[in-house]
């Protein structure tokens, strides 16, 4: 189990999302705040709980760290 972050442009209905995946709700939605924060078109964030294997990891300082298969 994981989350990824998801943003929602401009006026689109939709969500978009990539390939990261990670361990905790919290960080995906940091994640995702931080995209905001640098991208001008997003509108709205969310989190979505997938099956998928953790990939990444939000490091303290804001570093994006992958991982394989979830492990740190």
């Amino acid at each position: 189990m994981s989350w990824k972050p998801e943003v929602r442009v401009g006026s689109e209905a939709n969500f978009y999302g990539n390939s990261l995946r990670f361990g905790t709700q919290d960080e995906a939605a940091r994640y995702a705040r931080d995209l905001m924060s640098r991208w001008f078109s997003v509108v709205e964030t969310r989190t979505v709980e997938v099956d998928d294997p953790v990939n990444h990891v939000l490091a303290a300082d804001g570093r994006l760290v992958y991982t394989e298969e979830g492990k740190f």
